[in-house]
């Protein structure tokens, strides 16, 4: 699942002092990777594990195995990300395909567009988005962190990168995306979390603007 306040394993925090303009309201720097999760880790492997687009209402579907994901173009993004429980970390390295490769490749088959995507998780873990922010470069599959591969407690073997939202919306072991006509909410935006999750807005609670 995605990274929530509930679980936190080895969170030895080191605050710094926050960057002028880089960091979010209500947010603190650190220079550890907390480990935060709402259940057990996940462990699929890789001759197991694909990832599937979806179309809307059960039409086409693609899906890549391990290797033919990997086969795909790489990216290596270098980002912040910002936690909803209020730490932010800078300069993260990643290695991953971007989304906007994965729809192309998608509507490549004849799936058509959709405005929004539920991106879906080993474990059951769901998490809603605008098509608008996963697409235009600013979304990642990933599968590695700081030049290794990505950890199991870090959502390995794969997970959604989308660094300018609440890190909750960066799925964790993420097996796909649904495309969708509607919004509809994820595991935590049924709980009450906000449909979207600006760090910038401090969008964390159903309600915050």
């Amino acid at each position: 699942m995605a990274d929530t306040p509930f679980i936190a394993r080895g969170f030895h925090s080191r605050r710094a002092p926050a960057a002028p303009g880089r960091l979010p309201p209500g947010q603190y720097e650190t220079r550890d990777f907390p480990v935060l999760s709402a259940g057990p880790t996940p462990r699929t492997p890789l001759a197991k594990w694909d990832f599937t687009i979806r179309g809307v209402d059960g039409g086409k579907s693609v899906r890549w195995s391990w290797d033919e994901f990997n086969a795909l173009p790489h990216e290596t993004p270098k980002v912040d990300i910002h936690c909803v429980t209020k730490w932010s970390k800078f300069d993260t390295t990643w290695e991953g395909i971007s989304v906007d490769t994965l729809l192309s490749a998608a509507q490549a088959v004849g799936i058509e567009s959709a405005p929004y995507v539920m991106a879906f998780s080993d474990g059951g873990y769901t998490t809603n988005l605008p098509t608008a922010d996963v697409t235009g470069g600013k979304a990642w599959v990933v599968f590695g962190y700081d030049r290794a591969p990505l950890p199991p407690e870090h959502g390995g073997p794969a997970r959604l990168l989308v660094p300018h939202l609440y890190f909750w919306k960066s799925a964790k072991w993420v097996r796909g995306l649904q495309l969708l006509p509607n919004d509809q909410p994820g595991f935590w935006e049924q709980l009450g979390y906000h449909d979207r999750g600006d760090p910038w807005r401090e969008q964390r609670y159903q309600g915050d603007p």
